[in-house]
């Protein structure tokens, strides 16, 4: 493989379940029904699919790795995955054993589950095991900062105090405890999130809450107190409609007043991508583990998606155009991190928190590890 330009990132990108091996002649032989005859390399192999239903793999007695007494990997014999579409139904069946473990906590039930520490609540610990890990995935209220277009030339959202104003006005730990039961940490640093070699808090410097500096830089955008500002809309889906609704709230006192928009996400996702929704919540996954897909969010010669915010940084591409070419690990980092800091500075996004993987598994399962992209990694596993 030849690349047009350098580009260091390629690894990360190798390493994505679309670059898993598969034989070519299995291709060629189902074409695009490949999906149904799948044939790979991995610790485990295709039984059956029913979709919308269970699909079963099995141990792959062919596969090459073995632990460190020699055993062969994986220690499973089979695995069964099953498909819910309600999230009670997924908990109502951990609690009977019929399933191992279930990923993610739906808020119908997490003030069962979990304390405002985000911890077991008493009457659940020996019965689940709770596991928790960062997850390359930071969630975020976008701001369209291109200031050609009209839905800005005429926005409040156009002026940088406005904009971090906003970030200054809200309590993200307190959001965090009250309504996410302490899952995720609140995005006070950049918009890169733990879990990434270069994410370091004491470097890049991001908004905490601080009301009197909130009202500080509304004063000297020319709106003391909030007067004469327009009000500004928030468009987002209704699984957020509590924390928008608390957002909102908070920027009140403060003298920010903000309408929620409730939409469907998919006219939320049309709307972001042609620039018709100047103020929206969105959240970022990495694709793969490389600040690199954070960072191109905010270049300015990238479409949206993936520039959502149609950023522009004249000294922010720059260093991003340095970044994939350097090759030291140490001074690449250090690009990412003031490439971050800049972003945050021009606040063309609200941190709101960095999110984790939860794992609500059984007791008799051992050896789960978690993982920043939160994959089914089942090598390790038992069952006893």
């Amino acid at each position: 493989m030849k690349l047009l330009t350098p580009f260091h990132p390629m690894l990360g990108l190798l390493s994505m379940q679309y670059c898993s091996v598969v034989p070519h002649e299995v291709v060629e032989k189902y074409g695009k029904d490949f999906r149904s005859h799948p044939c790979g390399t991995g610790p485990f192999r295709f039984k059956s699919w029913e979709e919308g239903q269970d699909l079963i793999l099995i141990k792959n007695e062919h596969y090459f790795e073995k632990d460190a007494s020699g055993e062969p990997l994986p220690y499973l014999d089979a695995i069964k995955i099953s498909f819910f579409d309600n999230r009670a139904t997924e908990f109502l069946l951990l609690q009977q054993g019929r399933l191992d473990f279930m990923n993610d906590i739906d808020p119908s039930f997490k003030d069962e589950v979990l304390n405002k520490k985000g911890e077991l609540k008493k009457d659940w610990r020996g019965r689940l095991q709770l596991s928790k890990s960062p997850y390359l995935n930071t969630e975020y209220l976008g701001i369209v900062v291109d200031s050609s277009l009209a839905i800005v030339k005429n926005s409040p959202l156009r002026l940088l105090k406005i904009r971090q104003a906003i970030n200054y006005g809200f309590d993200r730990r307190k959001m965090m405890m009250y309504l996410r039961n302490s899952i995720g940490t609140p995005a006070e640093s950049g918009f890169i999130p733990p879990g990434l070699p270069c994410y370091d808090s004491a470097i890049v410097i991001g908004y905490h809450y601080d009301p009197a500096k909130a009202r500080q830089l509304l004063k000297e955008a020319g709106f003391p107190d909030g007067g004469g500002l327009p009000q500004i809309t928030l468009k987002t889906i209704d699984t957020y409609a509590d924390l928008a609704g608390f957002i909102v709230r908070e920027l009140q006192e403060i003298g920010i007043r903000v309408q929620v928009d409730i939409v469907q996400k998919s006219l939320l996702l049309e709307e972001t991508a042609k620039s018709q929704a100047p103020f929206f919540r969105a959240s970022w996954i990495g694709d793969y583990p490389d600040a690199e897909n954070y960072l191109s969010v905010f270049y300015s010669e990238n479409p949206a998606p993936p520039n959502y915010t149609r950023y522009h940084n004249a000294a922010f591409d720059q260093l991003y155009r340095q970044s994939l070419i350097e090759n030291n690990d140490s001074l690449r980092y250090s690009l990412y991190r003031k490439m971050d800091q800049l972003v945050i500075r021009d606040a063309p996004i609200v941190p709101l928190w960095y999110d984790e993987v939860i794992h609500l598994v059984s007791p008799s399962v051992s050896g789960f590890e978690a993982n920043g992209l939160n994959l089914l990694e089942l090598r390790h596993t038992r069952i006893r």
